[in-house]
């Protein structure tokens, strides 16, 4: 048993415990930078996130860094999902020609493409040729079709995108889960995580819409919170870890801060807080106190 289980989970077994809810825990943001990318590999290796989704558009994502990523999973067993990481915001550059809403070469930024999608007035088949552009290169990089699907900053989720993720996945990846950011219901109502209730809110339709479509979705979904420096995140992310069934995702966003990413994300000593909450030797059996194991 214990050639197949890890020490908790045979302990769970052993004891007659409750069975372990599994979880995907995942970095996103693999690509950015090298100190992100390196993190990131780092945690795969040690058996402490099992899910990473990459930034296809993003500088960093060279040939040998996505081959070292693809590398943790040449053996036997899989280690890590690895899933597509739609992205349609600054400072990021479309790889399709032509892309509207853009300024200088670059998307637009959250606020106004969150806008411009709320008042549907992004272009359609310009949202379409770019997530379609983005999925083909993660084929070609990786040699096969993401494991699942979702979103720099929550894109996904907005009016028109989601609708042109869902057609675009369905037709590209049909295998692919697609990231729904809504918590476990009932949903407690916090005004102070107003981050939270709007991906909740955001997630409704998403799911409505892709239940339609036929495509899969995460039953429920943790890891936001207001990206402050007061953020104690090992605490946090003990929340998250409430009510979650399984196959439910948590997100995290671990990395080592260097020049590339102070560049390009305003989320830069808080990945390395989260780096060292998740590889410290304690965490494993955090897990495991709260029921809940990688999937």
């Amino acid at each position: 048993m214990t050639d197949r289980l890890g020490a908790a989970e045979f302990a769970h077994a052993a004891y007659g415990a409750p069975a372990l809810r599994r979880i995907w825990l995942c970095a996103d943001d693999y690509g950015m930078s090298i100190g992100v990318n390196t993190a990131i590999r780092d945690l795969v290796a040690r058996g402490r996130i099992n899910a990473v989704s990459v930034m296809v558009v993003a500088p960093s994502l060279h040939r040998s860094e996505a081959n070292a990523l693809a590398a943790l999973n040449a053996g036997t067993e899989r280690p890590a999902a690895i899933g597509l990481h739609v992205t349609l915001t600054t400072p990021f550059s479309p790889l399709s020609d032509g892309y509207r809403p853009a300024k200088q070469g670059a998307f637009l930024g959250l606020g106004a493409t969150l806008t411009k999608a709320v008042m549907h007035r992004l272009n359609r088949d310009a949202l379409e040729r770019e997530i379609t552009a983005q999925l083909r290169l993660f084929i070609h990089t990786f040699g096969r079709a993401p494991d699942f699907i979702d979103g720099h900053q929550h894109v996904q989720l907005l009016p028109q995108v989601g609708d042109a993720v869902l057609k675009v996945a369905k037709a590209g990846a049909p295998k692919a889960w697609l990231r729904q950011c809504g918590r476990p219901e009932p949903v407690p109502v916090k005004l102070a995580e107003h981050k939270a209730l709007l991906l909740d809110f955001l997630s409704k339709r998403f799911r409505q819409r892709a239940t339609a479509a036929g495509v899969r979705t995460n039953p429920a979904f943790a890891g936001a919170y207001e990206y402050a420096d007061k953020a104690d995140f090992p605490r946090l992310f003990e929340g998250f870890l409430d009510r979650l069934p399984d196959g439910s995702v948590v997100m995290c966003h671990p990395g080592f801060v260097d020049a590339e990413l102070r560049r390009l994300d305003p989320l830069t000593t808080l990945r390395e807080r989260e780096y060292a909450f998740l590889a410290d030797e304690s965490f494993p059996a955090l897990l495991a106190s709260h029921g809940v194991a990688l999937a």
